[in-house]
């Protein structure tokens, strides 16, 4: 069972095997329909295509009338049908990838562990590592015959804006932001309304995580990196922009032995929605 990383030699031994599923995960923030265009030009046999904003993510409005931010987690009950679509069951090996150092393909692997399905992996160094190790590329689509995965308990843990609210006083936890420096600084905002970060929030940057050529650094190195943001509070939250490159964090936190931080969904477009909530720039 695979449950962190994947070389592209592995997978490419497994695209014909049925108890394996490969979803393409390619996505812009900027351009919603980039990626699945991108699937349509090509992509690895076998693979279907997961749409970040659709497929990953759910209702921007939750029933309480209130903003959950740009990429809320979709319903439990919801995931479960699109993961049947997929042709995913139980005792599946999910592959997740990108092209873009597993930013988004660390969503869905989240995601998957998020309903009790630890059989998931990301391509280590994506796209690029596939096309580098001279595998090939297909444009006619997968079709699965529906999958019976259930939901099982989870393997990751939450927190609500609530207690994201709580832990600014409590200090009881780090909060880690995955967005670049000068974002996390409120400099150069141009997808959210706001420019900045939650007060006391930590930065790191999610493509700190990789090397030059786009795969993971070893576990050793980012055990290195990640340990001294904890020092003053070993539980951790890990948030971005919407909570989708957080996940890249807590991927490389699995990668590295340091399991258990939580995801804070909704994240800073979630906590930008509320102009009472505080707003620190800088460093």
């Amino acid at each position: 069972m695979h449950t962190t990383l994947i070389d592209a030699a592995t997978l490419s031994q497994h695209l014909d095997d049925p108890k394996w599923v490969i979803l393409d995960c390619r996505h812009d923030l900027m351009h919603p329909n980039a990626g699945f265009d991108s699937f349509a030009i090509g992509h690895i046999a076998g693979a279907q295509f997961a749409n970040v904003d659709t497929d990953l993510s759910g209702a921007k409005i939750g029933a309480d009338g209130k903003f959950q931010g740009r990429h809320p987690l979709p319903g439990r009950a919801a995931l479960i049908e699109t993961l049947r679509g997929w042709g995913i069951d139980d005792d599946t090996q999910v592959v997740a990838y990108d092209a873009h150092g597993g930013m988004f393909a660390a969503r869905l692997w989240w995601l998957l562990r998020w309903v009790g399905h630890p059989a998931v992996a990301v391509l280590d160094g994506g796209l690029v590592a596939w096309q580098a190790a001279g595998q090939p590329m297909v444009t006619h689509a997968e079709r699965r015959t529906p999958g019976t995965i259930s939901e099982r308990d989870s393997l990751v843990s939450t927190v609500s804006v609530d207690d994201v609210v709580t832990n600014l006083s409590t200090q009881t936890r780090t909060v880690v932001d995955a967005r670049a420096a000068d974002r996390y600084r409120g400099e150069n905002e141009t997808i959210d309304p706001v420019g900045g970060h939650i007060p006391g929030a930590k930065n790191r940057f999610f493509k700190d995580n990789l090397t030059a050529d786009g795969r993971f650094k070893d576990a050793a190195q980012l055990k290195a990196e990640f340990a001294p943001l904890f020092a003053s509070a070993p539980e951790a939250i890990m948030q971005c922009g919407s909570g989708v490159t957080a996940c890249h964090n807590l991927l490389a936190l699995e990668v590295a032995g340091m399991p258990g931080a939580a995801l804070y969904p909704g994240s800073w477009s979630e906590w930008v929605g509320d102009a009472s909530r505080p707003v620190a720039t800088g460093n």
